[in-house]
């Protein structure tokens, strides 16, 4: 699918179907069924997270599939993907786009984002997926090649300040539309804390080329505990 799979993208809403170990639906089966569900549901492309979902996955449904590996290392925060390792496993299950963290943090033994992108893209074809948490990482994308940019990790790394954790970051978005889309014609894709169906609505209006979301759709244990704030007098009802 290739390049094609991002243009199937377009104007469309991504669901991350993730459920980390210990979880009661982790496993390749049940996220295969939530990956059917969202398909059924008008989804256009599912964000998987192992070798095992993304296969599981990839046979299920007819749509993109934007594989990562998350892995956890002694010497690094990143966990997206974050070395060559991560990215063989994700393609060779069958990821049709491959995304990776890439954030200014230190990665595992210390390889700069800039050598693994290029490692990566002297194996393999795979279009790349840029996670990022502000502007100056998805231009560094942009100009490292990244065939996306996405915010998903906005508010997710020790550069940045507190945020809503039930609202995503539109001026940030924005800004990546800007200086991503308008200058290198890169698409921009919104992540990251999409709650409610106006939220996903507006980031297209930013300009988003897509709209990817997760817990609110496929994270049980999360969607319930938002609705207990709000009845213990939270703010977020």
């Amino acid at each position: 699918m290739g390049h094609e799979a991002i243009e199937r993208l377009r104007g469309g809403l991504v669901v991350s179907c993730q459920a980390l170990p210990g979880e009661l639906l982790f496993g390749p089966d049940l996220m295969a069924r939530m990956a059917v569900a969202a398909y059924e549901g008008g989804a256009v492309g599912i964000r998987a997270n192992s070798g095992p979902d993304i296969r599981a996955v990839r046979e299920a449904v007819p749509l993109a599939v934007i594989g990562l590996i998350k892995r956890t290392y002694p010497d690094s925060p990143v966990i997206i993907t974050p070395t060559l390792r991560e990215a063989g496993e994700a393609i060779e299950a069958g990821a049709h786009v491959l995304a990776l963290d890439a954030t200014s943090r230190p990665r595992p033994g210390g390889i700069p984002l800039p050598r693994l992108v290029e490692e990566i893209r002297e194996r393999w074809k795979a279009p790349l997926w840029a996670d990022v948490s502000n502007l100056e990482e998805g231009i560094q994308a942009a100009r490292l090649g990244f065939d996306v940019i996405a915010t998903t990790l906005a508010g997710y790394t020790d550069a940045a300040g507190p945020l809503d954790p039930y609202a995503p970051d539109f001026e940030l978005l924005k800004r990546l539309v800007e200086a991503v889309t308008g200058r290198f014609g890169i698409p921009v894709v919104a992540e990251g804390r999409i709650w409610e169906p106006a939220q996903a609505r507006r980031c297209l209006e930013l300009g988003a080329f897509a709209v990817v979301v997760g817990s609110a759709i496929t994270r049980p244990q999360r969607i319930t505990r938002r609705f207990v704030e709000a009845l213990r007098g939270g703010n977020h009802a």
